[in-house]
């Protein structure tokens, strides 16, 4: 049964999660995550979204987005349509590519917020695709910490600001929290069940 709709807010902190239908790949090369990016290029300026870190997997997708005015739905219904047309024309593919709605999760405090750009990015590591986010290009790691150019869809700006008032030593210091989980990330990984959304991997590890 689906999930009952949330009223949209404005100014809302959202850690959003949206999944292939039955858990299969959303994206199966580069140029699918490409497109995926361009579209959410699209719909951050579209919308005047704020996006503060991003993970594309190959089966689900992680955002945090803050939303100044009450339109996440109507960004996020057009972001999943159209990658969805894009991927059912470009694999002769038909019906669903999603699961459902796209979940979200309200950010509560900043303190949520910093540890939510922590858990975003280490996604592949806890999947066992990389043993470091840096290895990995398709998150907002590397250009956080500033090893790669900043897309212009990514607005990193308030992660830093938690960590320094100058900018290297922010992204150093946002490099070491993330490396400070790594650990933990790695042992996760005989529990991690691809494309789960955080809540639901959390219950399914205490079961």
């Amino acid at each position: 049964m689906p999930r009952p709709l949330r009223p949209p807010i404005s100014n809302g902190l959202y850690h959003v999660t949206s999944r292939g239908n039955r858990r299969c790949e959303i994206y199966r090369d580069g140029a699918d995550r490409k497109h995926f990016l361009a579209l959410l290029t699209n719909v951050v300026e579209r919308f005047g979204w704020l996006l503060h870190a991003y993970c594309l997997m190959s089966n689900h997708y992680h955002l945090v987005i803050r939303t100044p005015l009450a339109n996440i739905s109507r960004g996020m219904q057009r972001l999943n349509s159209m990658h969805a047309q894009w991927f059912n024309w470009r694999y002769g593919c038909r019906g669903h590519l999603f699961q459902d709605r796209f979940h979200s999760v309200d950010v509560e405090d900043q303190s949520h917020f910093i540890e939510l750009s922590r858990y975003v990015v280490l996604n592949p590591v806890r999947a066992s695709i990389v043993d470091h986010p840096a290895a990995y290009i398709w998150s907002s790691y590397r250009a956080t910490v500033g090893s790669v150019q900043r897309p212009t869809f990514l607005a990193c700006d308030a992660i830093l600001e938690e960590f320094a008032p100058n900018l290297e030593h922010a992204q150093a210091a946002y490099a070491s929290f993330v490396k400070a989980g790594i650990d933990e990330a790695l042992r996760g990984r005989s529990s991690h069940v691809p494309g789960l959304t955080p809540d639901v991997a959390i219950a399914a590890m205490a079961a």
